[in-house]
């Protein structure tokens, strides 16, 4: 059997992975236009500090990620967060401020912290207590996540907490990002108990240590990462399919839009090396794992009305800017991994992780390493900006937040165009109109982030779902 998998990336590669356990025999060839394998995931080595250019860590709620660690035996790699710092602060007026204690995405497990924080003011406290009191939604209509938290919650701690914190992980505008697609834990706990707060808390009773991570006894901590970086992942599965006989990998290597006839794929491709159209090649089956804008373009001729659907996700970008410093440069202590920064901040920055403080590892002994992070459906021009402009506004707005002294050590930059899909209202309904298209066709898969979840382990598991489709 011949397969074509389109999209070296975390998710492709696992596909990949996926295929040489369950189709030992089959022959399989690994597509990707850029000149290497890993997709967004890559880490720098720069003067002793560890700097990744995109994700820096992945989820442990979800098992896939772990356990393809340890498959690939990197369980002994795995790092975990520092446990001093496993706290997230909020920018209010320029100034960080710590999250309430307990405060999880939308709702809080603690009441006495939300009274006491300094980011909302009372109004917004109040509000947020009427909660317990707003009468619950029971239908499994989508909606905005923008509507669901002020109608829960109230405007404020939507502003203030929620948007900023959710925007950190989709870059996503709230007043369209489906709550159902991305956190319908939430939606469900107002069906089943009335209110989040009541949730929360009989949640919190009923396991504590599924939801306190400080005071969990799991073998990991919440977010955990790799020593060495994430590329150490997307190179170990990269030489395992490498060093397999039947297994070839394309570099540089343009897909032009695919054809099928008489059951087989006909794959063309150009090699940006040279723009040259090389000799078709033909599959017995394929499996995309590329951007939903990118199969869109793939699948025209062959599957038009999969496309449309396709071409109908959205995708915003995001920037990166990091900045390494001498520990004394920065005039003050954090108790925190990191920040994030509301929308009615107007800031140009998204987020910031205290990247040497969240992993130790990564800076070398009296330096700090800080990341900030740009663009989104909030900015999306920023994602494209030059470096020559992006990393001076952002180094001054990190500034503003930030007592820091002089000019970092040093400072870079990477720009992900396009790569973040947005999980729209009504996104759970077309993807399942999706799949049922694709499902028709046994010798098509599709995987990645545009469908079911865009961190590290849903990208790794859609790849893998994608192989056993193939294979079954």
């Amino acid at each position: 059997m011949q397969i074509a998998v389109i999209g070296g990336g975390i998710t492709g590669l696992a596909a990949a992975y996926r295929l040489t356990q369950i189709l030992p025999d089959a022959s399989v060839t690994v597509f990707d236009k850029r000149n290497r394998l890993g997709g967004v995931l890559e880490t720098l080595h720069r003067s002793g500090f560890e700097i990744e250019q995109s994700a820096d860590n992945f989820i442990t709620t979800v098992p896939w990620g772990v356990h393809l660690c340890k498959e690939l035996g990197l369980e002994e790699q795995l790092v975990q967060t520092n446990p001093l710092v496993r706290r997230t602060y909020a920018v209010r007026k320029g100034k960080l401020h710590l999250l309430p204690d307990g405060f999880l995405m939308m709702a809080p497990t603690k009441l006495y912290p939300m009274a006491t924080t300094p980011i909302l003011s009372w109004f917004g406290k109040i509000r947020a207590a009427m909660e317990l009191f707003i009468p619950a939604r029971k239908d499994d209509v989508d909606e905005s996540m923008a509507n669901f938290v002020r109608r829960r919650l109230g405007r404020e701690v939507f502003e203030r907490l929620v948007e900023p914190l959710v925007s950190g992980v989709y870059a996503a505008d709230m007043e369209k990002l489906s709550v159902l697609a991305t956190l319908p834990r939430f939606r469900d706990m107002e069906r089943k108990y009335g209110s989040l707060i009541t949730a929360m808390q009989q949640q919190l009773k009923a396991n504590k240590q599924a939801h306190l991570e400080e005071q969990s006894g799991a073998r990991y901590s919440m977010f955990v990462t790799l020593r060495g970086g994430l590329s150490v992942l997307t190179e170990t599965l990269a030489e395992k399919i490498t060093s397999r006989r039947n297994y070839a990998v394309r570099l540089d290597a343009d897909v032009l839009p695919l054809q099928k006839d008489n059951g087989r794929w006909t794959i063309e491709v150009r090699d940006n090396t040279h723009a040259a159209a090389e000799k078709p090649m033909t599959f017995d089956a394929v499996i995309i794992a590329s951007a939903a804008n990118d199969t869109a373009l793939l699948l025209q001729k062959s599957s038009p009305v999969i496309a449309e659907r396709l071409a109908a996700i959205r995708h915003e970008g995001t920037a990166i800017a990091t900045f390494a410093f001498d520990a004394k440069q920065i005039k003050q202590e954090f108790r925190g991994m990191g920040f994030v920064v509301p929308a009615i901040e107007r800031s140009p920055i998204l987020a910031g992780s205290f990247s040497s403080l969240k992993y130790e590892h990564r800076a070398p002994a009296g330096k700090t390493l800080i990341r900030v992070f740009a663009g989104g459906a909030r900015a999306p021009e920023l994602a494209e900006l030059e470096d020559a402009q992006l990393i001076p506004l952002l180094f001054q707005e990190l500034k503003r937040m930030i007592k820091i002294d002089g000019e970092a050590l040093f400072s870079c930059a990477s720009h992900w165009a396009g790569t973040m899909p947005q999980y729209h209202v009504g996104h759970r309904e077309r993807v399942r109109e999706i799949e049922a298209l694709v499902q028709a066709d046994k010798t098509l898969a599709l995987a990645g982030n545009a469908f079911h979840g865009v961190g590290v382990p849903n990208c790794i598991e859609s790849g893998i779902q994608a192989a056993e489709k193939i294979a079954a």
